[in-house]
């Protein structure tokens, strides 16, 4: 892992390429610096802590960042995938599982997406309000069923994707994280049920409207779409290091594309909260509503 950071006076005489995140005191530097202001330190420690604990996911974020924007999208996701199925076979994924026991919990008898047409767009609406709009099996196939409806569409009608209750989607539903017993057959799973290739097919026709909070795969779904609008209060996070593991819902492709590799780094190894002014600044959102 290869951090440079700057604190004050004259920018380093270094090539960006050679690092993997750049931290900088200075609260809005040039990109690809993070701007960190009096946070500087705090942020610059949780990134070597997180390097520390984490050794093998953070190295393997770290390859993955470096690689994927040299592949066409579809490999960046095939890639991203077989690095996240590898990852759920390690020790430190198996250690947080342990430790986070499944909560048997029963969700409400309602569609977990909801599609109507509005103005002349199709509007697909997340329904899971009393889990945040988490993403498990069932949401994600749904999800995908309106998704290709939307693609395959005769009209090609705008498509708006939003979410319904406190959050747009607080990612990935963590009761169903590591339930595959085999993680080879859950790699060609997740390409085969793969909400962000098809919100990536949608291309200018897509728009997401995201809500409190973008967490995980939900952020990694709007960054795929061609326009992202986000309310007041909304706030972004990429928390899966923490648990041994990479973004796998597709962010190490759309994030990356949208802000470039050295802060989607930094939003990986850090897992800190992006606020909706940096989220803009950075261009991991188009429009603030």
């Amino acid at each position: 892992m290869r951090i440079a950071t700057h604190t004050a006076g004259r920018w380093p005489d270094l090539d960006p390429d050679d690092f993997d995140v750049l931290l900088s005191a200075d609260p809005d530097p040039p990109p690809p610096w993070v701007g960190l202001g009096d946070k500087f330190q705090d942020m610059a420690d949780a990134v070597a802590r997180a390097c520390r604990e984490q050794p093998v996911a953070s190295q393997v974020v770290a390859q993955l960042l470096r690689t994927t924007l040299r592949l066409d999208f579809e490999a960046a996701l095939e890639t991203e995938s077989m690095a996240y199925s590898m990852l759920l076979a390690s020790e430190a994924f198996r250690s947080w599982r342990a430790g986070t026991p499944v909560r048997a919990t029963a969700d409400p008898d309602a569609p977990r997406v909801l599609m109507r047409e509005e103005q002349g767009a199709i509007v697909i609406h997340l329904n899971r309000p009393a889990k945040r709009n988490a993403f498990d099996a069932a949401m994600r196939d749904a999800l995908c069923a309106a998704l290709e409806f939307a693609l395959q569409d005769p009209d090609q009608r705008p498509v708006i994707l939003s979410g319904d209750g406190p959050a747009f989607s607080a990612g990935g539903d963590l009761d169903e994280f590591g339930a595959a017993k085999d993680p080879a057959a859950a790699h060609l799973i997740r390409l085969q049920q793969s909400p962000v290739r098809l919100a990536h097919q949608l291309d200018a026709r897509l728009t997401v409207r995201l809500h409190g909070a973008c967490v995980g795969a939900g952020i990694e779904l709007a960054a795929a779409a061609a326009r992202v609008v986000a309310r007041e209060g909304a706030f972004f996070r990429l928390p899966e290091l923490s648990m041994g593991l990479i973004p796998g819902a597709g962010g190490t492709a759309t994030i990356t594309r949208r802000i470039g590799r050295h802060r989607a780094a930094y939003m990986a190894l850090s897992g800190a909260d992006i606020d909706l002014a940096t989220a803009l600044r950075w261009g991991l959102i188009d429009a603030v509503a």
